[in-house]
């Protein structure tokens, strides 16, 4: 029995996981529009019809989440407060059998390429004039930007290929168009996203071309920075590193996940890399582009990973200082190579791990921080919070890095715009400053 009216065009759009699933919401959301669905994003609102959840199933607790998440609308389908509900992304391609049979209340399961079929089901055609059009859920000044889709490396403990297949690159031309059409409605940066950035071309022009794919970026009017993330270091094409010198719009900002130092972690890994590779990398990248913010991400606790090893990473964490990092505990995920491994390095021993590199990072982040005070930067300011307009430097990425606060009272900016900010103060995470007149 139906306990409310629910709006019969209306469609709550709810993401889970990473940047490449929001871009993925985004165009549906796109189609769904110019269908004339009313459509909202991460709604908590029971007005609409119906939900479709697009899910993450890269790690355990990624897959929990997406897990819950679907029980919490067929328990909400149940009491009459939305009427269907349908299941999408990386968990329902991955494990589509398996859930229609543990959540059958479903109306439906789709995979990461099904979005013809999920549009049809909502009796909603495809259309073909929107391809790369999307409705953004970020500020609309900026919006990630998904060059490639799928991924062709065998990383040990990577589940990736097996929900977005093989890696396939956008061609140069279609993201040009579509960076136009984000500029001509006041996107001023484009985040570059793929599973492996460094890969782009290889497969439809026989060579990397994501030098070639940034100056054509860089010369779209309106688009005033380019920023990298999710780099491959095997393969790093150098001449990326040439267009961020030649071109004030491609962001001195280079995300790399680089995962572990340990040379046999990362042969287990099957990373294709060593120690030695790896720093070479990171000098010739520092040496060619000395202003760079270079940010990598690191797993912890992977199968064999010794106190030595961890050590090993922990010292080269403190040694090579990057200006962001994340880590990560290591999931032993099915039907990954590492699988077939024993998952011999206890949970706590993992979060104690996290917390140490952290707690280093966090050190090496103040000191760096506070190197800044008293100099000025350009700013591209996000949001209002509270007493503070709060925006980001070109060494810095949304959600994930530092931002700059700048107090309302001390001048104003609009949301969106640029302006040079002279940092007064810092703290670990975060710069503190006034704008310049």
């Amino acid at each position: 029995m139906k306990t409310k009216t629910v709006k019969k065009n209306k469609v709550n759009v709810i993401t889970l996981g990473c940047s490449k699933n929001l871009f993925d919401s985004e165009v549906l959301m796109g189609q769904l529009k110019a269908n004339n669905y009313d459509v909202v994003h991460d709604s908590d609102s029971m007005e609409s019809k119906t939900v479709i959840i697009n899910t993450c199933g890269f790690i355990e607790n990624a897959k929990q989440e997406s897990i819950d998440t679907i029980l919490s609308a067929v328990e909400a389908k149940e009491q009459g407060l939305i009427e269907k509900v349908y299941v999408t992304g990386c968990l329902s391609e991955r494990y589509k059998e398996d859930l229609e049979k543990e959540i059958p209340d479903v109306d439906q399961y789709f995979g990461t390429r099904n979005l013809g079929q999920l549009l049809k089901t909502l009796k909603a055609d495809y259309k073909h004039e929107l391809v790369g059009e999307r409705l953004l859920t970020t500020p609309s000044h900026y919006a990630y930007f998904k060059i490639a889709e799928g991924c062709d490396r065998p990383c040990s403990f990577c589940a990736i290929p097996l929900m977005r297949g093989k890696h396939k690159s956008t061609p140069i031309d279609d993201l040009v168009t579509n960076a136009k059409s984000l500029a001509a409605n006041g996107t001023r940066e484009l985040l570059l996203i793929a599973q492996d950035l460094t890969y782009y071309g290889l497969d439809i022009y026989k060579e990397r071309k994501l030098a070639d794919l940034l100056r054509s970026l860089s010369d779209v009017e309106g688009i005033d920075w380019l920023r990298l993330h999710y780099a491959f270091p095997t393969g790093f094409p150098m001449d990326v590193l040439d267009v961020m010198n030649e071109r004030d719009n491609v962001c001195n900002y280079l995300d790399m996940p680089l995962q572990h130092i340990s040379d046999n972690i990362l042969t287990s890994m099957r990373r294709g890399t060593t120690k030695a590779k790896t720093n070479a990398l990171i000098d010739q990248i520092r040496n060619k582009v000395p202003d760079i913010g270079l940010r990598t991400t690191l797993i912890v606790g992977y199968p064999g990973e010794t106190e030595k090893n961890f050590q090993e990473l922990y010292d080269w964490v403190a040694e090579t200082k990057f200006d962001r990092m994340g880590a990560f505990t290591y999931s032993h995920e099915d039907n990954t190579h590492a699988f077939k491994l024993e998952d011999d390095v206890p949970e706590d021993v993992k979060k104690e791990r996290v917390e140490a590199l952290m707690e280093l990072q966090s050190g090496i982040s103040m000191s760096a921080n506070e190197a800044k005070v008293g100099k000025d930067f350009k700013v591209l300011f996000d949001r209002i919070e509270g007493d503070y307009l709060i925006g980001r430097t070109e060494y810095d990425s949304p959600e994930v890095d530092n931002e700059v606060l700048v107090k309302k009272a001390d001048g104003y900016t609009r949301i969106g715009d640029f302006a040079n900010v002279k940092i007064t103060a810092a703290d670990a995470f975060d710069l503190y400053g006034n704008l310049v007149k």
